[in-house]
């Protein structure tokens, strides 16, 4: 067969299928996205528990009419299709909807790679049940607003003046008044308008909770974009929407966002002043009570330890420089169609970026919302900043000059394609391709120090006082591994509240530099099972120390997972989150003098109370550049 019959005949099945997925979302709906689908080659190839909860668990129902919406006993807001008319124009029109993945396993279509195709858009859902009434409102409903018009191209601006972003704890008088203002109209917008802030809250919660499905699969497969390398350009889009709307609201192209600067010391690690005026429409009263104004941020937040500056710096440069040395592990794990989402985060987004999510969220809530939860975060103005502090981290990521650090080059991340509403209400289709360079895109960071960068971390205790310890409290270290390691460490591990250490075997020793420079040594956590709506946390050491003794600073301390609670649709209600935490310990085993080490000790320490994680597997590999 040809490639192109091939070619026609996957493209005519596929839309065959299209209309066969029932979709579920679970919170508001405003965007959408496409995975471009990859050329064809050739030859075509086959590629435990159950607790009491102390909140209430998100429920999502589902509407398949949108013109026939569950009332709302607060508000009486319609339900609409978001492309009318126009839907199978679209569907139709924009490229990479084919849909190999909803033919049978037996059809050689199937077999080739798959990118993940766009959500069913004439079904829409709300979440039920959210926290109780009084607190917030019942149920969250995640229709959006109808576009009159199909979605245009987005163009990278041309002649537009340049939008520097400044540190907010810089901000001018001035500055601060014209934010001030321009969030005032925004919030004053009605909430079916695409441009309000109600509606741009919503755009966060429509992508967490697990509401949409992948389009054509017999099974559920959700459809995220946290924990995958979806996670940057997702948000950079967002935020550079909510930003030109702002600008416009006021007639200010040259308006740009104040980025929340917690990486820096330097007034940046509390809550920015501009933030905590109660009269102010930057305020959001659900936030956590006992910050003060000199409340310094906790990076590695959960840990049951007070933060420091230098733990601060610590985390930064473990997540940032040594631990992140290649695309997959600063961005994030590859999804595709037919995978299970959640399939790896990032070392950013499962460190500080979760970290000050669940540091600013209101314990008093039921959810810690709003910043605590995923579908409530986008109603704290402060999160438009803090995604600001976490998107300059990305430019910042390039600029380090050791390591492969270079964006995927893969055709399907850069060919993926969000929606979203411009500051003319017009629906725009953007693409990753598009967003890998701020400056071409029309902005940029104000330049402040970043001293975590040259702040690399020091071990606890040399190797030479280490082994001397050994001896005198085990007898040697064979008997110092016997002492730490025991039943626990056998697969699959369970964590619950204590530590489990652990000997893992390197494959490769006496590593060359060049053989560093090619291949990222990395510590592979893969199975990490847990109950979606827990907050989940745990650390990992490498080393056999008493572990409450090491922070961030120390060498030792590899990394953190951590992620938010968040919900998923009616039908998966009892499905627990399975995920990956990949860390990169090429620089950690050098500056521990371990590089020449068959085995090392791995300590992994859980944070989160009354929690239990399972994990199936932990390893070490070495990882290429992608």
């Amino acid at each position: 067969m040809s490639q192109k019959k091939i070619d026609h005949g996957f493209y005519i099945l596929s839309i065959l299928f299209l209309p066969l997925q029932f979709l579920c979302t679970s919170s508001h709906f405003h965007l959408f996205f496409i995975f471009h689908l990859p050329n064809f080659p050739n030859t075509m190839q086959p590629t435990k528990r159950s607790k009491p909860k102390r909140h209430h668990v998100s429920k999502v129902t589902c509407n398949s009419n949108q013109n026939t919406p569950t009332p709302n006993p607060e508000e009486e807001r319609p339900s609409y299709n978001i492309l009318g008319k126009y839907r199978r124009d679209v569907l139709l029109g924009i490229g990479g909807l084919y849909g190999a993945s909803a033919l049978s396993n037996t059809n050689p279509l199937a077999m080739a790679a798959a990118p993940i195709l766009q959500p069913d858009l004439e079904h829409c859902c709300i979440t039920d049940d959210v926290p109780p009434k009084g607190v917030i409102e019942a149920q969250v409903y995640c229709c959006p607003p109808r576009s009159s018009s199909p979605p245009i191209d987005f163009k990278l601006p041309k002649g537009t003046p340049l939008r520097v972003r400044p540190p907010a704890q810089f901000v001018t008088d001035e500055y601060l008044e014209k934010y001030k203002l321009a969030l005032k109209r925004m919030r004053e917008l009605p909430s079916d308008d695409p441009r309000s802030f109600k509606q741009q809250a919503d755009i966060h919660c429509a992508y967490c909770d697990g509401g949409y499905k992948q389009l054509g699969f017999p099974t559920e497969l959700d459809f995220k974009v946290h924990f995958s390398w979806l996670f940057f350009p997702f948000h950079r889009w967002y935020l550079y929407f909510y930003e030109r709307i702002l600008g416009s609201l006021i007639d200010d192209p040259t308006f740009a966002l104040p980025y929340w600067n917690w990486d820096n010391p330097d007034g940046g690690m509390v809550i920015p002043l501009i933030y905590r005026d109660e009269d102010s429409p930057l305020y959001d009263p659900r936030r956590n009570p006992d910050i003060t104004p000199d409340t310094l941020v906790d990076l590695n937040y959960g840990s049951g330890k007070d933060p420091s500056v230098e733990q601060n710096l610590g985390v930064m440069y473990t997540s940032v420089v040594s631990g992140a040395k290649r695309a997959s592990l600063f961005h994030g794990k590859a999804f595709f169609a037919g995978k299970q989402p959640e399939l790896g985060g990032g070392t950013v987004e499962l460190g500080p970026h979760t970290a000050l999510h669940r540091w600013t969220g209101d314990p008093r809530q039921p959810n810690k919302e709003d910043m605590g939860r995923f579908y409530s975060a986008g109603r704290d103005p402060i999160f438009y900043s803090h995604h600001a502090n976490v998107d300059r981290m990305w430019n910042i990521w390039k600029t380090i000059p050791t390591g492969k650090r270079r964006d995927f080059k893969n055709r399907d991340w850069l060919e993926t394609t969000f929606f979203f509403y411009d500051e003319n209400k017009n629906l725009v289709s953007v693409k990753v391709k598009d967003s890998l360079d701020s400056k071409k895109m029309g902005y940029v960071y104000q330049d402040v120090d970043i001293p975590w960068l040259q702040k690399r971390t020091k071990p606890k205790r040399t190797r030479k006082a280490k082994q001397v310890a050994f001896t005198q409290q085990f007898g040697g270290i064979g008997a110092a591994i016997a002492a730490e390691t025991g039943p626990s460490s056998k697969f699959p591990l369970t964590l619950l509240d204590s530590k489990v250490t652990l000997l893992v075997k390197r494959p490769k020793q006496l590593r060359s530099k060049k053989d560093k420079e090619e291949d990222e040594e990395v510590l592979v956590i893969d199975g990490i099972e847990f109950d979606g709506d827990d907050d989940v946390k745990f650390d990992v050491y490498i080393t056999d120390e008493d572990v409450e003794e090491i922070g961030p600073e120390n060498t030792e301390f590899a990394g953190s997972f951590a992620t938010l609670g968040h919900s998923h649709s009616n039908m998966n209600m009892d499905k627990k989150i399975k995920t990956s935490l990949t860390l990169g310990i090429t620089d950690l085993l050098e500056d521990l003098d371990a590089e020449n080490d068959d085995s090392i000790l791995v300590t992994l320490v859980p944070r989160s109370e009354n929690v239990t994680i399972t994990i199936q597997s932990i390893k070490i590999e070495f990882e290429k550049e992608e």
